[in-house]
């Protein structure tokens, strides 16, 4: 069976004992820890930032999975680089240095950049958003980000329209691409992302709301 790595989301931790519920998570079995980074801008809510990733980075030795839900992501990679990021993805949509014309190249650019320093590169789409966009970067990317639902708040209800594209993107993928699912995930949502080709799921308020979460990740594993 392939492995699926189970990436608690830290928007549902208390941010005043961050050590204390990533620990938490840890020791019940995550396989990474997401990092949801907002600018207020790209969507309509503001998390944190490099400082926090710094200091998240001296409590865990678990990959962080940083999710850049901002613009102008290429301005900020090396703050993440240097926080300790492991994984960077950033959107498809999200405005880039260069012009709308020149955005493939602007996307290919910044992929390059993100490998180069060692860290897995991943590109995430909105619910809108065709999985069609993604077809010019599948065998430069370490992984696809599928939102199945609005980025900027968790607790969402999850979008089973937007979790077909995972079977997309599978379909035209090299065998070896993460494929991560973000939105309103929980033990039933999460079956269905797995069937249709997922191998990475995203959850913050079905971990972080559990009674066990050693059995919460289980059950997505």
């Amino acid at each position: 069976m392939e492995k699926v790595y189970v990436s608690p989301s830290i928007l549902s931790a208390d941010f005043a004992n961050l050590e204390r519920d990533i620990k938490l998570v840890e020791n019940a079995g995550a396989d990474w820890i997401h990092v949801d980074v907002m600018d207020g801008h790209f969507v309509p809510n503001i998390t944190i930032g490099a400082p926090v990733v710094k200091s998240i980075r001296k409590v865990t030795n678990l990959p962080l999975d940083v999710h850049l839900m901002i613009e102008n992501p290429e301005k900020y990679i090396e703050d993440f680089v240097k926080a300790g990021a492991d994984i960077i993805t950033f959107h498809y949509e999200a405005q880039c240095c260069h012009c709308e014309e020149q955005r493939d190249v602007a996307i290919s650019s910044l992929i390059k950049r993100i490998r180069s320093f060692g860290l897995k590169a991943g590109i995430s789409i909105k619910p809108k958003t065709s999985p069609e966009v993604l077809l010019p970067y599948l065998s430069e990317i370490d992984m696809a980000l599928v939102m199945t639902v609005e980025p900027g708040f968790g607790g969402q209800k999850f979008m089973e329209d937007c979790a077909k594209k995972v079977a997309y993107i599978r379909k035209n993928s090299p065998k070896n691409l993460i494929i991560q699912v973000d939105g309103g995930i929980n033990d039933i949502t999460g079956k269905i992302c797995k069937d249709y080709g997922a191998n990475s799921l995203v959850a913050g308020s079905y971990i972080y709301g559990a009674k066990d979460l050693s059995q919460a990740i289980l059950s997505l594993k």
